[in-house]
């Protein structure tokens, strides 16, 4: 095999949550032109069908499934109900997440706290439960958690702090899950994303400039990222080529947090 062939996933099949959007959604489109059969799922019906159409356009399958991730029991709904249509899944893109709030720790409340904390954290443990513990039970699998620079550092100019306690906790859970699953032939990798104008973050710069102008500034490479900058990095942990990598935090921010 050369080594080209070796990031091929021809004959793999991934599941992509919150794929229908930005980052998700670039990282799906990667892995479909990389030959992946790809489940998205979504809380929005016509971003997913929209996603699925595009997915297609690559020679591949696609399927979609309408859920809010961030809700435990509609992320282990969906989990129960792509094991039954589509396993088997040998790819699992964890990457439902956002800061979604901008409140002050001292003034958000326990209900936001935990809501946030559900869509950042709970839905990466609850699908990697079932959707790698269904990989796990066939002796391989791959395993991507998205996490962020946020887990490494404490952003400056913003509140929701339950962005960064949650990544933080992601990358943490990414390593363990990965030390427990290596004997079983399951990899389980994080990717830490900087700044990437995602629309999400394009509301913030409308909303915000300031928070937006000040992180670019500080990233030595001068810009922000785009989606689709990120495609291939989710490509090569799915593959072969990564067969030897696991409970790695794989930093993709233009130098962001070299200062």
């Amino acid at each position: 095999m050369g080594v080209l062939d070796r990031f091929r996933l021809d004959g793999k099949r991934a599941l992509v949550s919150g794929g229908s959007r930005g980052l998700g959604r670039a990282m799906a489109l990667a892995l479909a032109e990389a030959g992946a059969d790809v489940i998205l799922t979504g809380r929005t019906e016509a971003t997913l069908a929209a996603a699925a159409d595009e997915v297609r356009a690559r020679g591949v399958q696609a399927w979609t499934i309408v859920a809010d991730m961030g809700s435990p029991a509609a992320c282990e709904a969906a989990c129960a109900r792509a094991l039954d249509e589509c396993a088997p899944i040998d790819i699992l893109v964890n990457n439902v997440g956002g800061r979604l709030e901008n409140v002050p720790i001292e003034a958000e409340p326990l209900a936001t706290w935990q809501r946030l904390i559900d869509h950042n954290l709970t839905s990466c443990f609850v699908a990697t439960k079932l959707i790698g513990g269904a990989m796990l039970a066939r002796g391989g699998g791959r395993v991507i958690n998205i996490a962020s620079i946020s887990a490494m550092i404490a952003n400056r100019g913003i509140a929701g702090r339950h962005y960064e306690t949650a990544k933080a906790a992601v990358l943490h859970f990414t390593r363990c899950a990965a030390a427990d699953w290596a004997p079983h032939g399951v990899t389980v990798n994080a990717i830490c994303p900087g700044l990437f104008m995602t629309d999400a973050n394009r509301r913030w710069s409308r909303e915000r400039p300031e928070v937006i102008e000040a992180h670019v500034r500080n990233v030595p490479m001068g810009r922000a990222g785009e989606p689709d900058e990120i495609g291939p990095l989710a490509v090569y942990l799915a593959s072969p080529a990564a067969s030897y990598v696991t409970g790695a935090a794989f930093v993709i921010d233009g130098g962001y947090t070299l200062w």
